[in-house]
């Protein structure tokens, strides 16, 4: 009796602690992590596949966190507007911003209002970073120890630099703080080497090739380490390949089997700014609006900082008008800016661009017009190719600039809706089989079968041409029977039209003046049959490379120059005199820092991958590769430069920005693709794929990309559910 009873308490004791009062949140997860595999191929490249698109989603987040969790982190502080917290006071005017635009509260009651399914989606988002850090107790978050399905409201996008950080937030500092903002520190000499923002993208259609299939490059030009490499398939019919931004659960620019899509960073206005006439009316802010005073919005916003271990807090009043929020003022009067905002819609936007089969369902998506920051160069298998020049425009009346700020009491200055997306600047299947777009104008995109400019306002396309532009056009007017191969050649072609005109310019004015100068002759004799094309045997392109950085920096041209024009101006109409005192600075500037100014350009132009730090460090003195492509500056396709600040002081360009995820793709029966990510696919010095790509990138040695799942399968180094280690 004694025994029975002991058995029984014993199962009741066990019954109180059964699955039934399993925390539901962690069964959530582990039912969805059954639904899902994660197979690493050989250069760790995550294919994720789950039997529901949520169930990918969750797969998906969870296979970017095992490779950066970092960066996945530090990209949501940033977008909801907690950076402060972990980098001080400095970052308090970024979060205020973030907040200006939407709150908290108005992101969580965009979300509720959300379609069923993008919720879904926004609740395996969240599930997957949560699952991750609770099967990865020895992560530490900076700050986020939990992941909220609201959160990629504030992140719908992809590009790099979104519309909201075009807001400046020393300006937002001098009004709401009456200071300015914290200076950036001092760059270095090496680090004004600015690497342009900016992308290539290419689409070849079948009357070009030898297959007769499609082709695509997709050339973006990020800061390097800025989107991994990812695959993420569902049996709802998901299937799609690229490069995702951290944290992001869409793929940014890549393809499907049917149809391919590349993102080029567009200078289509899409942001302006309005005047406010502002008055206090019976104890309450107004503005004019017309022959009516508007009452101004008004919200305290309270964001915490970090000084020292503690956290501090502080509160700012926020302002806005039917314009947008009250972002600086000019000459004393408040300036509200307008950009799109419209998360719900861009997040839906940025997904289901993935699923379409073909140009008719793409174009479909496109009558969304949420995409604001990008142009969209396209193909498919269906033999089509295309182009956008923007997607969000903003309907204006070209009677005002706006170019300028405009005056926000005059009605007629608001925004008139959106042009409807047969008015903007497309491109379908041109005649001369080919579509290019390099962050140039449009009205070159097709060479002869361009967009006309007159046929459009002025404010949907203000883009100069530049000079990748220009090679693109060159290479492209000639190319025929092209292979995925063929075009790869193409993409790195090593011809530099910038210096066409420039460095024969400071040729002919050592020839002018060579009694002057005798010590330039060995150099300009090094330059003067050049062929303009970059290696990394080239002391030329060191010399040019050096030459042209300074003579932007240091030389005097007409106002309103393009850059184009001003490089071009410097090699034509500029003083001989002061063409040749900045070629001498320039190597006195090498001499000083390496002992020579004869040096072939990869000696001082590297690749070198240390560590995973947001600010990368470089070491002269450690391992590094030789790099034989140039900025995008100089018309350099395959552009790899240095951008922004690092750490260390070294004397050699190393890459930060430039040629980073990489892919080549034809559209045929089946998708076939090569690829290239700059570093590695980990953020994780210790894995073998921190850097298994590098020699690989310096020398054009693409990978080919495992679609279907029988090559993923062959090529798996690692196949397992989330949550198993």
């Amino acid at each position: 009796m004694r025994i029975y009873l002991f058995l029984t308490l014993f199962l009741l004791s066990f019954s109180a602690c059964s699955p039934a009062d399993k925390d539901p949140e962690l069964t959530r997860w582990e039912n969805r992590a059954e639904r899902v595999t994660i197979i690493r191929d050989d250069f760790g490249v995550p294919h994720v596949y789950g039997k529901s698109d949520a169930d990918a989603v969750f797969g998906l987040i969870y296979a970017q966190c095992e490779d950066d969790f970092m960066r996945v982190e530090r990209n949501y502080i940033w977008a909801i507007g907690r950076l402060a917290e972990v980098e001080g006071e400095k970052s308090l005017y970024s979060d205020l911003r973030a907040k200006m635009f939407m709150t908290r509260d108005e992101a969580i009651a965009t979300y509720e209002k959300s379609p069923d399914w993008l919720k879904e989606l926004c609740d395996a988002f969240a599930d997957g970073a949560n699952y991750y850090l609770h099967t990865h107790p020895e992560v530490k978050p900076m700050l986020l120890d939990r992941f909220e399905p609201w959160m990629p409201f504030y992140f719908s996008e992809g590009s790099i630099g979104g519309d909201i950080e075009r807001v400046s937030t020393r300006d937002i500092a001098a009004f709401y703080d009456n200071l300015d903002a914290p200076k950036e520190e001092q760059l270095s000499y090496l680090q004004t080497l600015e690497e342009p923002q900016g992308s290539n993208g290419i689409a070849i259609s079948g009357k070009l090739t030898s297959s007769g299939n499609t082709l695509l490059l997709i050339n973006p030009h990020t800061t390097f380490y800025f989107r991994p490499e990812v695959h993420v398939i569902s049996e709802e019919g998901l299937n799609a390949y690229g490069a995702v931004t951290w944290g992001q659960f869409f793929v940014y620019q890549g393809f499907n089997e049917k149809t391919g899509w590349m993102h080029t960073s567009s200078g289509t206005d899409v942001i302006d700014e309005f005047v406010e006439t502002i008055a206090e009316k019976d104890g309450q802010l107004t503005y004019k609006y017309g022959d009516l005073w508007k009452p101004v919005e008004q919200f305290d916003v309270t964001l915490n900082y970090l000084e020292g271990d503690s956290l501090r807090q502080k509160t700012f009043p926020v302002y806005r008008t039917h314009h947008g929020p009250i972002t600086h003022q000019i000459d004393g009067k408040w300036v509200a800016t307008s950009l799109m905002w419209e998360p719900a819609k861009a997040l839906e936007q940025s997904y289901v661009r993935t699923k379409k089969a073909n140009h008719e369902e793409f174009m479909e998506m496109m009558e969304i017009r949420t995409n604001s920051s990008n142009n969209t160069v396209f193909a498919d298998a269906s033999g089509n190719i295309a182009y956008y020049h923007g997607n969000f425009i903003p309907r204006r009346d070209t009677r005002f600039d706006y170019a300028k700020p405009v005056d926000g009491s005059i009605p007629e200055t608001d925004w008139q809706g959106l042009h409807d997306l047969k008015e903007n600047i497309i491109l379908v299947n041109p005649e001369n089989g080919w579509i290019q777009n390099c962050n140039s104008t449009p009205y070159t995109a097709a060479g002869p079968y361009s967009p006309k400019k007159e046929d459009y306002p002025y404010y949907m396309a203000p883009e100069d041409e530049n000079f990748r532009g220009v090679h693109a056009i060159r290479l492209l007017e000639g190319a025929t029977d092209l292979t995925l191969e063929k075009l790869l050649e193409l993409a790195y072609d090593p011809q530099l039209p910038a210096f066409e005109q420039l460095i024969p310019g400071l040729v002919e004015a050592w020839d002018a003046r060579s009694a002057a100068h005798p010590e330039l002759r060995e150099a300009i004799e090094v330059l003067r049959n050049w062929d303009f094309r970059t290696s990394v045997n080239a002391v030329p392109m060191t010399l040019s490379h050096y030459y042209a950085t300074r003579y932007l920096r240091e030389g005097k041209a007409p106002q309103g120059l393009s850059f184009m024009e001003r490089l071009n101006y410097f090699g034509t109409e500029s003083p001989a005199a002061e063409r040749l005192e900045v070629f001498t600075g320039v190597l006195k500037q090498l001499t000083e820092d390496f002992g020579t100014w004869n040096l072939p350009w990869g000696e001082v132009n590297r690749f070198q991958r240390l560590s995973n730090e947001l600010t990368p460090r470089f070491d002269d003195n450690a391992p590094s590769i030789p790099v034989g492509f140039a900025s995008g500056n100089w018309g350099s396709l395959a552009a790899f430069g240095m951008r922004g600040a690092v750490q260390g002081n070294p004397k050699k360009i190393y890459g930060t920005r430039g040629n980073s995820f990489i892919a080549v793709v034809e559209f045929g029966e089946k998708v076939r693709a090569k690829s290239m990510l700059a570093g590695g696919q980990s953020g994780d010095p210790s894995s073998p794929h921190f850097d298994d790509q590098s020699q690989r990138y310096a020398e054009v040695n693409f990978k080919d990309v495992a679609y279907y799942r029988e090559d993923v399968e062959k090529r798996a180094e690692r196949t397992y559910k989330p949550g198993e280690k």
